[in-house]
């Protein structure tokens, strides 16, 4: 079953936060991943959550999403979204089929 990484993304130094942007593709694609949605702007329809940057990333299934978190060369990537943002992560699983 599919899974998606889901970031809400609030960049704080832009020039640090590209070096993470320009690398990390990379590393999502050689785990399986695949952008869904990468961008700004995001309209907020109810309740209280007011994300900047929304960034979706599909996987195969938990175990690509997780085999990317851990990978000890994208953490040294990761570190400079880490520096240059504030973010919250959550990883979910898709649906197969009629919900």
């Amino acid at each position: 079953m599919s899974a998606y990484l889901i970031l809400d993304i609030d960049v704080r130094d832009k020039d640090t936060y590209l070096k993470y942007v320009a690398t990390a593709p990379e590393f999502v694609k050689q785990h399986g991943g695949t952008y869904r949605v990468r961008g700004g702007d995001p309209e907020g329809l109810e309740g209280d959550w007011r994300p900047v940057r929304i960034v979706i990333v599909e996987f195969p299934d938990r175990e690509a999403a997780t085999a990317l978190l851990n990978d000890p060369e994208y953490r040294e990537v990761a570190v400079n979204r880490w520096n240059a943002t504030i973010s919250n992560t959550i990883l979910v699983d898709g649906c197969d089929g009629p919900v």
